[in-house]
């Protein structure tokens, strides 16, 4: 269930805008969009601040998703009562995963950048400014002035920098309420998911946004509305949310597409967060995939997305519940010898082959 712009950006792929009828809209009511501190406005996606506001024809954003599954559900009820449909996935930000849409390309962003906060349309500003009141300090409705850019580092701005205001009175509470809204978003559409889709299965896709993450801030994290800092454990509460819904979660990872010297000035570390979010996720007995965005082209990632796949020493014999494999056409037309390769990757996977 895609409520997102898809393709675009450096994907290559010819880009599917959200429909008609709704970019109208925005021509007229900008404030649909999520929005940058410049005023810069994203089209990929529907705010989340509109969830609850009747600005879509007389519909709030949810009610649209509701109606669009429940439209699925119905059309193809044969193939949910016959058993082809199996599960669905359903998008919850941009690309079709829990995010907001703070790294965006076609504004500029570029790896790796630390991104912007997306809060700035009218309707999360009135849901920043209610929190504000209710927390007592009206005066800390607004977002921070020294987040730096896109392509900030960390230690340029005062807001990441260690000791930065992320941390202080004011900063914990913007970002609390950043994420806060993030999880309200999915708690309402996965709620509704599950009278769409009535004893089907339902996916949402977690992001790996692993650089800064061996900083104390994980400012990439932070705008993209994951607030977990080195004293803050970020993904706890998603999971404990989609645990009540039932739901899987597929971990979108990115993979090793930069040089080892761009990781080590990025201060990324992709196995770090892999680890804490799929044992997060484990402890609350999540079914976890995985979905790798990029070809694999040799036996040592193959071996690497097995052992993050079926951890060797894990006493609880825990592993993912599937993987997707992406651009696999790609990987043929690239190299001959990798079809043996991935014919292994998939025999080990199955607990065949040989996986060394």
């Amino acid at each position: 269930m895609a409520f997102h712009e898809c393709g675009g950006n450096a994907s290559g792929e010819i880009p599917i805008s959200l429909p008609k009828w709704v970019l109208e809209i925005g021509k007229d009511n900008q404030d649909i969009f999520f929005t940058d501190r410049e005023g810069r406005r994203n089209t990929e996606c529907l705010s989340w601040g509109i969830d609850k506001e009747r600005v879509l024809k007389g519909r709030t954003g949810i009610e649209v998703c509701f109606d669009f599954m429940r439209s699925f559900r119905m059309e193809f009820n044969d193939l949910f009562e016959e058993g082809f449909i199996t599960a669905v996935e359903i998008g919850l930000g941009a690309s079709g995963e829990l995010k907001y849409p703070s790294h965006p390309e076609r504004i500029g962003w570029r790896y790796p950048g630390i991104g912007e906060f997306q809060c700035y349309d009218k309707y999360m500003q009135q849901n920043l400014r209610r929190a504000a009141k209710l927390r007592g300090h009206s005066f800390w409705a607004r977002g921070p002035d020294n987040a730096g850019h896109y392509n900030s580092r960390p230690h340029e701005t005062g807001f990441f920098c260690d000791r930065g205001d992320y941390d202080g009175y004011y900063g914990r509470f913007f970002l609390h309420w950043y994420a806060q809204t993030l999880i309200d978003h999915a708690d309402q559409v996965l709620s509704l998911a599950n009278l769409a889709f009535e004893g089907t299965q339902v996916i949402i896709k977690i992001p790996a946004v692993y650089w800064w993450y061996k900083t104390s801030s994980h400012a990439a994290e932070l705008t993209a509305g994951f607030y977990n800092p080195t004293n803050q454990d970020g993904y706890s509460p998603i999971f404990d949310m989609l645990k009540k819904h039932s739901a899987a979660m597929k971990f979108v990872c990115y993979g090793p597409q930069h040089s080892a010297q761009e990781s080590d000035e990025a201060l990324a570390d992709l196995e770090g967060l892999s680890w804490q979010v799929m044992n997060s996720a484990w402890d609350r007995s999540l079914a976890v995939a995985a979905h790798g965005t990029l070809p694999c082209h040799d036996r040592e990632t193959f071996i690497r997305i097995i052992e993050n796949a079926k951890p060797r020493n894990d006493p609880d014999r825990r592993h993912l519940s599937f993987f997707t494999y992406q651009q696999l056409t790609s990987v043929f037309m690239e190299r001959e010898m990798c079809f043996s390769e991935l014919d292994n990757f998939i025999k080990c996977m199955h607990g065949r082959g040989s996986c060394q």
